[in-house]
């Protein structure tokens, strides 16, 4: 067995690996030859080992000096020896920021037999492909088509260095400095003073999951071929993100143009053994330390090599992937609360009838309608609240309510324009300069240029929005008594209990704050690299911004939700439809009925949760299947 060994408050260039044997077997072994080795120490004055403590950097979790090694520890296992009391490690983080999420259930593919692996040959990743690798549910390996492409490139980049061709990004320098020739005995070292001068990022690393979407990203635009990197070099990528290798990437610095330099710099910062990582087993460690610990070797650039992992837009579709995803969902599962508030209201299904959407056919409307007409009062799931207001003397109901295949529909159309978008890039080269091997000639474009992605992501922020703005105002009809026959904020004592009337504020809050999210930071450029790149497309921050968008969507719609619940207590014993009371129930396996006031952020954050996992829709889905069935069946 073998141990990586750092000490706190020094950098990783004083770690060492520590074997283990006969002559190492407790914790308290280890601990006696890490004081030993301390950086601090000479021959004369070694600190004394009760000053210490023994510690995984994993989880800052403390060894006992009495524990035999096999028993608490595994191969490749990262310790630190830290002053006694002290659980932080500074040296690891020196400031950064530290990310604000993980996903528990996120999964190390490294111990999965069964697990799919996808083969990228730079064409063929999708959406839903790439949230599947990012969640870790998907290894992935290089196509022989990949490999070829790999290979055919390289022979270009390797005959412009011997044949001491200028070629920009190669024999020259980068950006202002295009027209500086580089000596051939110094072509690797600029590859690798650009990573390390170009990773000057600032903020929140992105989590796992996003990492690992930009690391595959990243690798399948390399194996079209366009991009002159070694076979050797990717092979490596795909191995540390097989093995949950994550470097660490603050999400902001880019201005999406030339690429998103400083997070992809960052990226291939830990690839090439410098800044920082992160596994499962290490947690954020010293990159050279994570890689090794997971028996893989740092990268050693070659000529190309720095620029070919840093120009193009991945981040920028990374974060929007994720975005885009997450809005498809919502999407559907605001149509499923959409009709829950519908009964709950006493609303009219009138306003959905498949002829009123035929004569304006646009595909999202449609398809939002015939949603509708599924989970609300028909033959085949009647409604006991729907037929309780037949004769009612209500000619229509509000926008929010009849109006919402128009607008709903929108945003189902815009998701799908996205998804194109985003599909295309993913399956782009977008280095530059690019290598055409069957021209043998390398040349410059911009391929980089992120304004498909960044105006397509503020595309999906400003549609995706107005569910949230819809969900808003049928959620003031719920608790407005003016608006319906129940108790004013959906609570009995109204006064001494105030119900519903503050999630209908923060539901309120987010809107608003979605309205300024939603003004396109595309529109936007600011000249950077001393005039070279003198209009950029600001999409790192479309993507971020979609993001945030999602996720207040996300809860706005969680808060009509659990509200549209709790106005089906007052309409009992009427029961509605079968997909609909299938939701209801859903909702009380989580939140229990609101009798009187009580702490609702738990309430809200588990209907968040449910939204987030899709669990409405899938509850639903089974019903709309039947539905249609059933319809198809009649002649």
């Amino acid at each position: 067995m073998r141990l990586f060994l750092s000490f706190q408050g020094h950098s990783s260039e004083s770690s060492i690996v520590l074997p283990c044997g006969k002559d190492r077997q407790t914790v308290a072994d280890i601990l006696k030859e890490a004081v030993k080795r301390h950086p601090d120490g000479s021959s004369s004055t070694i600190p004394p080992v009760e000053s210490y403590d023994l510690r995984l950097r994993l989880n800052n979790h403390l060894l006992t000096p009495s524990d035999r090694i096999e028993d608490v520890l595994h191969d490749g296992d990262c310790v630190v020896l830290a002053k006694k009391g002290v659980c932080e490690f500074p040296n690891a983080l020196s400031g950064m920021e530290t990310p604000h999420y993980f996903n528990p259930n996120f999964k190390d593919v490294r111990h999965l037999e069964d697990i799919e692996v996808i083969y990228l040959n730079g064409s063929s990743l999708d959406v839903d492909i790439l949230v599947k690798i990012g969640e870790g549910n998907i290894k992935i390996a290089l196509s022989e088509e990949g490999k070829e492409n790999l290979q055919r490139a390289r022979e270009v980049v390797n005959k412009v260095v011997q044949e001491h061709r200028t070629v920009y990004g190669i024999t020259t320098g980068f950006g202002k400095f295009a027209r500086t020739h580089i000596e051939p005995n110094k072509i690797c070292e600029l590859q690798e003073n650009l990573i390390t001068s170009h990773a000057a990022g600032v903020g929140t690393p992105l989590p796992p999951k996003l990492t690992r979407m930009l690391l595959t990203m990243r690798i399948n635009t390399l194996v079209k071929g366009y991009s002159g990197i070694r076979l050797e070099t990717v092979t490596k990528m795909v191995n540390a993100l097989n093995a949950n290798c994550l470097s660490w990437v603050p999400e902001k610095g880019t201005v999406g143009a030339s690429g998103d330099l400083a997070p992809l710099a960052h990226l291939a910062l830990g690839l090439i053994g410098k800044g920082l990582m992160w596994s499962p087993k290490t947690g954020w460690a010293e990159a050279k330390m994570v890689l090794e610990s997971h028996n893989l070797s740092s990268i050693q650039l070659a000529a190309k090599e720095g620029i070919s992992l840093i120009n193009g837009v991945q981040m920028i579709s990374s974060i929007g992937t994720e975005a885009l995803v997450r809005a498809d969902s919502v999407a559907k599962q605001a149509d499923v609360v959409a009709a829950l508030t519908i009964e709950c209201l006493l609303g009219s299904v009138r306003a959905f009838d498949q002829a009123i959407h035929e004569a304006r056919p646009h595909v999202g409307q449609k398809l939002v309608a015939d949603r509708l007409r599924s989970l609300l009062h028909s033959d085949v799931f009647p409604s006991e609240l729907a037929k309780s207001h037949w004769n009612c003397s209500r000619v229509q109901d509000p926008y929010s309510m009849r109006c919402i295949p128009q607008v709903h529909g929108i945003v189902n159309d815009t998701i799908t324009f996205v998804r194109g978008i985003l599909n295309t890039e993913m399956n782009s080269a977008e280095d530059n300069p690019l290598v055409l091997p069957w021209r043998n000639e390398v040349i410059s474009g911009g391929n980089f240029h992120g304004e498909y992605p960044a105006k397509a992501l503020d595309y999906l922020a400003i549609g995706v929005h107005e569910l949230a703005n819809m969900s808003e105002r049928r959620l003031e009809r719920l608790v407005h008594p003016a608006y319906n026959e129940m108790p004013a904020f959906l609570v009995e004592m109204g006064g001494l209990n105030s119900g519903f009337m503050i999630p209908q504020c923060t539901a309120a809050s987010l809107v608003s704050e979605n309205k300024v999210l939603t003004h396109p930071s595309s529109v936007d450029s600011i000249s950077t690299s001393a005039g070279t790149e003198d209009h950029v497309s600001m999409g790192g921050f479309s993507a971020r911004k979609a993001l945030t968008v999602v996720e207040h969507v996300e809860t706005v719609v969680a808060i009509e939700l659990m509200a549209a619940c709790q106005a089906l207590e007052f309409r009992r014993p009427l029961t509605t439809t079968k997909p609909l009371e299938a939701v209801y129930t859903l909702v009380r396996s989580v939140v229990k009925p609101l009798d009187g006031d009580r702490f609702m952020t738990p309430d809200i954050l588990s209907i968040v949760k449910l939204i987030r996992e899709g669990q409405v829709w899938k509850t639903v889905e089974p019903f709309i299947q039947e539905y249609n069935k059933t319809l198809r069946s009649i002649p």
